[in-house]
C-alpha cells in the first residue's frame, strides 16, 4: 500500500471538500437488508469472462466485487470474494467500519469480517448483509466477477489478516500526519490483487469505489435481487 498511500489520502480529502462534508457520517459503513437472493442470470457485458452454472463464473478460478452503491454517502463501499481454485467453494467478506470513524488504530475493530461457503451461500450472505448486525436501507446490490485461470488462495488468505488487523483511515492519519487510506476499497484490491484475479484494474489513490467499480470493463455485472 505505500505505493498508494498518498494519492488515495488527497482523494478523499478532494472528494469530501467538494461534498462539503469530511464524510463525517459514513465511511465504507456497514449496511443491511435482510433479504436473500440466489444466484442471477444477470446480464453480461460485451467480452465479458464466461459465466458458469447458477451463474458462477467458469473456470478453476474466480472473483468477485461486491458493491453497495448508496454507502459512504454515495461514494460506494466494496466487498471482495474469491473461488478455491478448481473448487466449488468460496471465501469472501469486507471492511464496513460501523463506527463510521475516518480513523480506526491498527488493531482495533474495523467491523471486518471473512466467511466460506459456496457461491449461492456467498450471493445470499452478502446480499442479506450476514455477517453484520442490524438493518440498513442500503444492501449490497450489484456484484461484478471474473474468470481466473490464474489464482493465488494461499496469498489472498494471507492478505485477509493483513486487511483486517491494519485499521482504518481516510485523509490525514493522524499518527504520521500524511494523508493516506486504508477502507474498503483497500481491502477489497488488496485481496484480489493477492489472489492474481485477471483484469483487475489498479486501484489507484485518486478512485472512489464507484468509480473503480465502473473500470472492471471485463467483470461481469449483475444485481442482488431480494426475494
Amino acid at each position: 500500500m505505500s505505493g498508494r498511500g498518498w494519492n488515495r489520502g488527497l482523494r478523499w480529502a478532494m472528494t469530501a471538500a467538494a461534498a462539503g462534508t469530511v464524510l463525517g457520517v459514513s465511511g465504507c459503513q456497514p449496511m443491511d437488508t435482510g433479504a436473500a437472493v440466489k444466484p442471477s442470470g444477470g446480464t453480461q457485458a460485451p467480452g465479458s469472462t464466461p459465466v458458469g452454472s447458477a451463474g458462477q463464473p467458469a473456470g478453476p478460478g474466480g472473483a468477485c466485487v461486491f458493491v453497495k452503491p448508496d454507502g459512504a454517502q454515495r461514494f460506494g463501499h466494496t466487498g471482495w470474494g474469491f473461488r478455491v481454485t478448481g473448487t466449488d467453494r468460496w471465501e469472501y467478506g469486507a471492511v464496513e467500519n460501523p463506527t463510521n470513524a475516518l480513523y480506526i488504530a491498527p488493531g482495533r475493530d474495523i467491523g471486518a469480517w471473512h466467511a466460506e461457503g459456496t457461491y449461492a451461500r456467498m450471493l445470499s450472505d452478502m446480499s442479506r448483509d450476514a455477517h453484520y448486525p442490524g438493518k440498513s436501507a442500503h444492501p449490497y446490490s450489484r456484484y461484478r466477477c471474473a474468470s481466473s485461470s490464474t489464482s493465488d488462495v494461499g496469498s489472498a488468505r494471507a492478505m485477509i489478516p493483513t486487511v483486517e488487523s491494519r485499521g482504518f483511515l481516510v485523509g490525514i492519519d493522524p499518527e504520521t500526519g500524511d494523508p493516506g487510506s486504508r477502507d474498503c476499497l483497500d481491502a477489497t484490491y488488496d485481496v484480489l490483487a493477492a489472489y492474481r484475479a485477471r483484469h483487475l484494474t489498479p486501484a489507484y489513490q485518486t478512485e472512489i469505489p464507484n468509480v473503480w467499480v465502473e473500470t472492471l470493463v471485463l467483470w461481469t455485472d449483475e444485481t442482488l435481487k431480494p426475494h
